[in-house]
């Protein structure tokens, strides 16, 4: 578990230093040069997110159970990570209105995949996964939100063509992952159970 904890601590702490410190991160960026600062943010991202998965690998051999979902929430989590996988999706596609309205549909969309995994999975290691990344995503919402504010960002509105190509890509990404690649990268067939 120890593994897990430190690849959470190194991945989202580094994730999370515009959370709470962003003049910090703009003095360090300012001093480093954006090259070398995109390279350490990446280095320790790659770092925390290998050790995040060996940790979870390791973890999951040894369960500490904490408790049962019941079936439902199985097919409570597939719906959820439907829509966690549109949102991600419209985090990249330009003038799609899902992101014109909602402003960052990546975090949201890690909120709503950290959501459907705790409420179908009930292990420490689960847990501390997903629960970890939830807390995160919202912290990560809420500054991005104050920032815009701040800022007084705006977004390009969306078209209803952009919008409609970025719903048919997560659909086809969530059928894909959730029929196929899950099981081959997790060892998990979420839609076989």
């Amino acid at each position: 578990m120890l593994v897990l904890v430190i690849g959470l601590v190194l991945f989202l702490g580094v994730h999370s230093v515009r959370i709470v410190s962003d003049p910090w991160r703009s003095q360090m960026l300012a001093r480093m040069g954006e090259g070398a600062w995109k390279g350490l943010y990446s280095l320790v991202s790659v770092i925390g997110l290998a050790l995040i998965v060996w940790g979870y690998g390791l973890a999951r051999q040894q369960p500490v159970v904490l408790w049962m979902p019941p079936v439902g929430m199985r097919h409570a989590a597939a719906l959820l990570t439907l829509v966690a996988f549109v949102l991600l999706v419209a985090a990249y596609v330009p003038r799609n209105g899902i992101r014109a309205r909602l402003r960052h549909p990546m975090v949201l969309g890690v909120k709503v995949w950290a959501l459907a995994h705790l409420l179908s999975n009930g292990s420490v290691a689960d847990v501390l996964l997903f629960g970890g990344f939830l807390a995160w995503a919202v912290a990560s919402f809420r500054a991005a939100r104050q920032r815009d504010r701040a800022l007084g960002t705006t977004y390009a509105p969306g078209t209803a063509a952009a919008t409609g190509i970025t719903v048919v890509v997560g659909v086809a990404a969530w059928a894909a992952f959730a029929f196929w690649a899950h099981a081959w990268l997790i060892g998990v067939a979420p839609m076989g159970r």
